[in-house]
């Protein structure tokens, strides 16, 4: 059989196979690009847009209620369209894809909306028989969310589940302690749910500064949500007034309308031919890369949540192009430095982070000396409100060069940011200390704190 012939296949059309399609074909490479499902993958379909259309909603639940205190005259409970809300975010996601869409044309991306399995190192075949032969492929097949083998886990949901949602549940038990179900569990609360959080270890977001975790905790619980530590969920059950959430140690179970599960996510790794083709996978299944995204295989090369390596859509990104510049874009050694990623997980309000925790910090360093802004923000102490904001600084050796900055209060999404580049460029804290603050602001309180 014939096959058609490019420069590069792309197997997925989410966030890593869309950057590396496009930054291909800007250096003129013939690029093809399988995607049976919505263009964008899970972020734009079921994660990072439609997640953040909901935490505005939410947030601007909770900002009504202070507004009530400051004396507007807002409704003591001002109602909610869950429809109306639904149909403004799918409107939002539409105009992503029509850009893709247009992108795709304009850049001369052959998109073809068929699965793809790998024959060789060199060719794929698409879902109708169709060869494609390619010097370079790339995997970029992104990941999914995964539910615990228990009995009755059927009848919970997962994150997925939750954008699927017409109005808030009444009574929502959320399983899992990471970023996916603390901030499930701040939207539902805001949005009239009573949630349950229910995680099996001591604490909230393994690998991020246990600090910080600590006070996100506070916060949730200061709003009215359930948190739960050292419950082991054993079994899910229909009951007449509800599903019945069995935990390990506790003899009466907890009645709920709706289970979410977020307990982890798998790549996306099954019916691609990898096994046939001899790209070798890790204990958990996802692909094996090098620093360059290459995979067992001479040219193959695979990114994004597939390779299980910080699984967040701008790192999927930047590796992404970055692989592209390395090929066909006259930079040998262009790769994604995975040190210091910033990130934020969309609590009420946002928690960021970038570089060390306070623990992973003492691992590493002899010398850490860590710095604290603890404080109400205005808004909170106009509006009589109690969360309180935690911003932490982690430095290391007598220069006290910062390795880690760690921020839970309103607008850390965007603070964080520019600081990011600060820390990526090597500050001190000196340096920050050195520079005037902007007044009256949280983030005075980054360069203030000492």
């Amino acid at each position: 059989m014939s096959a058609q012939a490019f420069d590069v296949v792309v197997l997925g059309g989410g966030s890593g196979g869309l950057a590396a399609a496009f930054r291909a074909a800007s250096h003129g490479a013939r690029v093809a690009m399988l995607e049976p499902s919505a263009l964008g993958g899970t972020c734009v379909n079921v994660g990072c847009v439609p997640k953040k259309a909901m935490w505005l909603a939410a947030d601007l639940a909770g900002r009504l209620a202070l507004a009530s205190r400051l004396g507007f005259d807002v409704p003591q409970a001002p109602g909610l369209s869950w429809p109306q809300l639904l149909q403004r975010r799918q409107h939002y996601i539409d105009g992503i894809h029509a850009s893709y869409r247009k992108r795709l044309q304009d850049t001369g991306v052959v998109h073809i909306a068929r699965r793809g399995r790998l024959l060789d190192a060199h060719t794929v075949e698409c879902g109708d028989g169709t060869r494609l032969q390619a010097r370079h492929i790339v995997i970029a097949t992104g990941s999914h969310a995964r539910k615990p083998d228990l009995p009755g886990a059927g009848l919970g949901g997962v994150s997925d589940d939750f954008f699927a949602l017409q109005a808030a549940p009444a009574r929502v038990a959320i399983v899992g302690g990471g970023y996916i179900a603390v901030e499930l569990a701040g939207v539902l609360h805001a949005l009239g749910s009573a949630v349950t959080l229910l995680v099996r270890g001591q604490r909230l977001l393994s690998g991020f500064d246990a600090e910080i975790t600590a006070q996100l905790a506070d916060n949730l619980r200061q709003q009215g949500v359930d948190v739960r530590f050292g419950c082991s969920t054993q079994a899910l059950r229909q009951g007449d007034d509800g599903i019945q959430v069995q935990l390990e140690d506790v003899p009466a179970a907890l009645v709920c309308d709706s289970v979410l599960f977020a307990t982890g996510r798998a790549p996306n790794t099954q019916g691609l031919g990898l096994e046939a083709a001899g790209v070798a996978l890790d204990e958990a299944g996802a692909i094996r890369v090098d620093a360059f995204q290459n995979t067992s295989v001479d040219g193959i090369c695979a990114v994004g949540d597939v390779t299980a390596q910080a699984m967040l859509t701008p790192v999927a990104i930047a590796a992404a192009r970055r692989l592209m510049d390395r090929l066909y874009g006259g930079q040998p050694e262009a790769k994604l430095d995975y040190a210091n990623i910033p990130s934020v997980v969309f609590t009420h309000p946002p928690l960021g982070s970038v570089g060390l925790s306070e623990e992973q910090a003492r691992a590493r360093f002899q010398q850490v000396t860590t710095y604290h802004s603890r404080f109400r923000p205005m808004l909170q102490a106009l509006g009589d409100g109690q969360l309180r904001t935690l911003f932490k600084m982690v430095c290391a050796g007598e220069e006290e060069k910062v390795v880690g900055i760690h921020l839970l209060g309103d607008a850390a999404d965007e603070i964080l940011q520019g600081f990011a580049v600060a820390l990526k460029m090597g500050v001190t804290r000196a340096q920050l200390n050195d520079t005037v603050a902007i007044h009256p602001t949280s983030a005075e309180e980054v360069v203030l704190m000492g």
